[in-house]
């Protein structure tokens, strides 16, 4: 059977869980794990206070390098033993991501529903790429 993008994504936001904006805004006074899957044309236009930059295309082997646990002997252990929040443009890659960190065995992986877009229409702030 042939499945198509919207189809394949949507079957992932079933088995995932999503935050809205202002769920994830409220807790961007913590220190959390916050990545931007987008491609690098699309993070320079701004990108969630606190985000790191790692495309979708090559998350899963990247994932060590994010520097809240690449200091660690076992960075992916340490990453999965806390929530990781992930968002796109519009929570499509995201979701697919949230859905590939699963299938490594991360337990708490939340996908930003609407990705930036319901972000910036809540007027809810967007930083410049740390370049």
């Amino acid at each position: 059977m042939l499945v198509n993008g919207r189809d394949l994504a949507n079957q992932a936001k079933q088995s995932i869980e999503e935050i809205h904006c202002h769920e994830l805004a409220l807790l961007l006074t913590q220190e959390i794990i916050l990545i931007d899957v987008r491609e690098r044309h699309e993070v320079d236009t701004g990108m969630l206070p606190g985000a790191v930059h790692i495309s979708r295309g090559v998350l899963e082997m990247q994932l060590d390098t994010h520097p809240a646990v690449a200091h660690h002997s076992n960075p992916l252990e340490v990453m999965a033993q806390q929530p990781v929040y992930l968002y796109c443009r519009s929570g499509v890659r995201s979701a697919l991501a949230a859905e590939s960190l699963q299938k490594m065995g991360f337990k708490r992986v939340f996908s930003l529903a609407g990705g930036i877009q319901a972000w910036q229409e809540a007027k809810l702030p967007v930083v410049n790429a740390k370049t």
